[in-house]
């Protein structure tokens, strides 16, 4: 799957150029600056797809997602669909709800050069933006890559600035907040907690600040939200993903594992979910040092979900790097990632990862992967401080990637 705008070219004819002009000053995923370099296309595709069939918890999500994740065969459909689903959530007010939608539609009827339905559509629509406009760029933006990221946080801000008790521009804010948050304040946390004075039953934004305060070692009112996060949605795969981590970060195993294994039954195609039960079963081996036959059990599994994690997304450089030491351990010699990292001998060679990681970044200083790779090997080499840096530096080229705001936020607890 990619997105509707990269893959359309304009086909410009006699009398078009005043449609074009118009469709040129709406607001809609074709005239947003969203930049196809700096996102994996694929990825976002199974991520929004996972958001569709999950709905993360939120009344407008499908909408936000069906909005722009399309192929040009089946553009036409997802757009149908999005207005379907705003019509049916909204009701009344679905009418402005629409605006990003209908100028959606209108570009797609341009680029396959049904003017009359271009026109049509622009002729529903308003000339000048509203709150809701800044609601759904806000989302994209926040969907779409780290690099975009600060944008989505303004774009939430003027949303708010409008409609100050929105529960989805809230949540949106608050969880912008929580995956860009790396200094020793925390303005998460305060969105987080207005967030939920404006929804108080939305369990994934309880689970969330409960991990937030974890690092802030406010263990009772985590503890607290745990329970009623588990007694609010207690089969969301996303509640259950985040109270994993939070029983992982005080170091309580088994009811991390059980958290986890539970959202796996609901989202079997989530890397990040097998990678969290990888580091449980790392713990696990690394506590069972002394005792090589459950050492050997406890790497076996972990190699068993980190295997499934990369065979999900081969471009999980966390995960293949997991797996490259793991592989080194049991001296098991194979080539098993098309992103590249071989074991050349018994043992693996740091030198050599970072060789391949230096000259990646010399080609693309934004290259989040290398960054990320970095950060492995000087943790592997025992320079923490080193690694959070390479980490802060991933996560500045991705903003959508939980999985190193995840190493990060371990880091820093280990450094504290």
């Amino acid at each position: 799957m990619v997105l509707t705008a990269f893959f359309f070219v304009a086909l410009l004819s006699e009398g078009s150029s005043a449609l074009l002009s118009r469709l040129q000053q709406l607001q809609c995923h074709f005239t947003w600056d969203l930049k196809k370099e700096s996102v994996d296309l694929e990825d976002l595709s199974t991520r929004l797809q996972n958001d569709i069939q999950l709905q993360l918890g939120k009344p407008g999500a499908v909408a936000h997602s069906y909005n722009f994740l399309d192929q040009q065969e089946e553009a036409l459909s997802h757009l149908n669909q999005s207005e379907e689903t705003i019509t049916e959530r909204y009701a009344d007010e679905s009418e402005r709800r629409l605006i990003v939608t209908y100028g959606d539609m209108a570009w797609l009827k341009y680029h396959t050069g049904d003017y009359t339905q271009s026109q049509s559509y622009c002729q529903r629509l308003p000339s000048l933006s509203t709150v809701e406009v800044y609601g759904e760029k806000a989302w994209t933006y926040l969907k779409f890559s780290r690099s975009s990221l600060s944008k989505a946080i303004d774009c939430f801000r003027k949303a708010l600035e409008v409609q100050t008790h929105d529960s989805e521009w809230n949540a949106g804010y608050a969880i912008a907040l929580f995956r860009t948050e790396l200094g020793e304040e925390s303005p998460a946390i305060k969105q987080l907690r207005f967030a939920l004075e404006v929804n108080p039953d939305d369990a994934v934004l309880q689970a969330m600040l409960a991990v937030k305060l974890v690092v802030y070692k406010k263990f009772h009112e985590a503890k607290d939200l745990v329970k009623k996060a588990l007694e609010t949605d207690p089969d969301n795969p996303h509640v259950i993903r985040y109270i994993g981590k939070y029983f992982r970060m005080l170091d309580q195993l088994d009811e991390s594992i059980d958290m986890l294994e539970r959202a796996l039954k609901r989202a079997d195609q989530s890397p990040f979910i097998h990678h969290q039960l990888a580091l449980c079963y790392k713990r696990k081996k690394i506590a069972e040092q002394s005792r090589k036959p459950f050492m050997r059990y406890w790497r076996r599994i972990c190699i068993r979900h980190l295997e499934e994690a990369v065979k999900i997304r081969p471009s999980f450089v966390l995960a293949s790097t997991d797996l490259a030491l793991l592989y080194a351990e049991e001296r098991d010699i194979r080539r098993y990632s098309s992103k590249l990292i071989f074991i050349c001998s018994s043992i693996l060679s740091l030198q050599r990862l970072k060789q391949i990681a230096e000259r990646r970044l010399s080609k693309n200083r934004g290259d989040g992967e290398a960054h990320a790779l970095l950060g492995q090997v000087a943790k592997a080499e025992g320079n923490k401080k080193k690694a959070a840096e390479f980490y802060e530096k991933a996560l500045d080229c991705d903003v959508d990637n939980a999985e190193y705001l995840s190493a990060l936020c371990e880091l820093r607890m280990e450094l504290q």
